[in-house]
């Protein structure tokens, strides 16, 4: 199968030419890497074109989106069978495609997500309490929506690949999404396509920077759980459209 990755940049000139370094070397053939720039004020997008690999395909927002709806926007210009997303700031190991491709070949599914080793902002292995995923409970479905109900669920989108297929059903993304990728894990569980995988693939920075890892408020939870239950709804009715 052939792979496009997705990467979304925003003032990223830091870390962002490791990243790209540590994916590049990864494709071959008719693969891509398609990133879309969310108006970055730094040198993010000189840095990209200065790279100048043809499996680079850069694109600018004319306006600010936000990360949900430029991941929404990368799937949709994605050409290939197999979709990888990606941060800005990782470093995958050198095989990570490859990992991925297997488990696909041996599992049916449409979403495989997996866990991270942890870096500081200098690139030093750490130790972070971050939920992390198992192989056994893939397909406790059920679970793994309450999981993402209560706040306890360990997906996230740059631990994550997917058949084009499934873009059937997640894309367009609502406009009240928060998180495109715990509507993505949502997806997945709903259709019972869901594999984790024990493996780590990559180097997850963690610093003040990273939303996903920001304190939220009770209220702000509060809200979240209205738009999981939102999710289902929309989900339900996607795969009811399918069906017919």
């Amino acid at each position: 199968m052939n792979i496009s990755v997705c990467l979304a940049t925003y003032n990223g000139e830091k870390y962002i030419e490791t990243q790209i370094n540590s994916i590049l070397p990864q494709l071959s053939g008719n693969d891509e890497l398609i990133i879309i720039d969310d108006g970055s004020k730094d040198k993010t997008v000189d840095i990209i074109k200065s790279l100048n690999s043809r499996y680079i395909k850069i694109f600018i927002n004319e306006k600010n989106l936000g990360h949900v709806k430029t991941f929404e926007k990368l799937l949709s210009l994605a050409q290939n069978q197999l979709l990888f997303l990606s941060d800005q700031d990782d470093i995958w190991i050198e095989s990570k495609i490859e990992i991925y491709k297997k488990y696909f070949d041996d599992n049916d599914v449409l979403l495989i997500s997996d866990n991270s080793y942890f870096i500081d902002n200098k690139g030093n292995e750490i130790h972070a309490n971050i939920v992390k995923l198992s192989k056994e409970s893939s397909q406790n479905y059920s679970k793994n929506i309450i999981d993402i109900y209560s706040g306890t669920a360990g997906y996230y989108g740059c631990g994550m690949a997917m058949k084009k297929d499934i873009l059937d059903v997640i894309l367009p993304i609502p406009t009240y999404i928060e998180s495109h990728d715990l509507w993505i894990a949502m997806a997945a569980n709903m259709m019972r396509s869901n594999l984790h995988i024990d493996d780590k693939t990559f180097y997850r920075r963690i610093h003040d920077e990273n939303d996903s890892l920001r304190k939220r408020k009770f209220f702000k939870k509060i809200f979240s759980r209205y738009i999981f239950l939102r999710s289902q709804v929309e989900i339900l009715k996607r795969l009811k459209k399918i069906k017919r």
